[in-house]
């Protein structure tokens, strides 16, 4: 499924004393089967971005088409569970909007919410909480007899189980250390490989965007300022640096190595694998040439 916002702005509270623009001429085009991140400080617009993705917000101006639906400024629109059903939003803590009383409950509420049956509900129940790494053992328990860790990952199943074609991720490791947050960013792309999703990163963090997105799209100031692959994103360190943004811990040393040695390298690298590859040859060449 396709995302298109195009000329979008939104304002907050309108027609009050608070009114407030908080995005402008936002043109992002998603298409199908991409991992994209939306990247950006607090206040950047990119979370009022991601409630346009399925229909939160409406845009006061301009027009955000989902798939075959046109959402238009100054319109009324109906159903738009139909748009929920098909783009699932993970949002920051989603452990916290856990409620029922056993976690296969949680998991079906809903698919049955959107009038699958129940032996379906409980079948794909089985399939995501498998998808997010936990066993049926937990089916019975109550949720909140689980571990942090395992209650975020039955929030995200509850998100699977509606079987979304696209998956907007909203912070999804806030409040992880280094090891689950990992390990959260790669169950999300083995998922959006296996179930060939369009997944939509928001996040602050420039290294998740840099070791998963194909495209990355910055907000500043309520607008997009810049949009491109990692790589093109990453090599303008002052356009960054210029709107405060760092860059990868990964980029950041190789600029180090650089300066040392009075050399670039043959390209920008997002992971310390492909930087150590081509280190060895880096530093034989620069033996070779003294």
């Amino acid at each position: 499924m396709d995302i298109s916002l195009q000329k979008v702005d939104y304002r907050y509270q309108v027609n009050t004393p608070f009114e407030r623009l908080a995005i402008q001429n936002v043109d992002i085009d998603i298409s199908k089967g991409i991992y994209m991140a939306i990247i950006g400080h607090t206040g950047s617009g990119k979370s009022t971005v991601l409630q346009h993705l399925n229909g939160l917000l409406i845009p006061s101006e301009g027009i955000v088409i989902i798939g075959d639906r046109r959402l238009e400024a100054k319109k009324r629109h109906k159903n738009l569970r139909t748009i929920r059903q098909k783009v699932g939003i993970v949002f920051q803590f989603p452990e916290q909007q856990l409620f029922e009383e056993t976690v296969e409950k949680d998991i079906c509420f809903g698919p049955l919410n959107f009038g699958i049956s129940e032996n379906d509900a409980k079948l794909r129940a089985k399939k995501a909480l498998a998808e997010v790494g936990l066993s049926e053992d937990v089916l019975q328990k109550s949720p909140f007899d689980l571990s942090g860790g395992q209650m975020r990952r039955v929030a995200i199943a509850g998100v699977l189980a509606m079987e979304p074609d696209v998956l907007v991720l909203d912070e999804p490791t806030a409040g992880l250390d280094p090891k689950g947050r990992k390990e959260i960013m790669d169950m999300f792309y083995d998922l959006h490989k296996k179930r060939n999703l369009t997944t939509v990163l928001v996040t602050h963090s420039m290294e998740d965007a840099a070791l998963y997105a194909e495209k990355i799209v910055i907000m500043n100031k309520g607008k997009v300022y810049k949009s491109g692959t990692p790589e093109q994103i990453f090599s303008k360190a002052d356009e960054l640096q210029e709107i405060g943004l760092n860059l990868p811990e990964v980029v950041r040393f190789q600029q180090k190595i650089e300066a040392r040695f009075g050399r670039k390298m043959k390209q920008v690298h997002l992971n310390m694998e492909s930087f150590i590859l081509e280190f060895v040859s880096y530093l034989r060449e620069g033996v070779e040439s003294t």
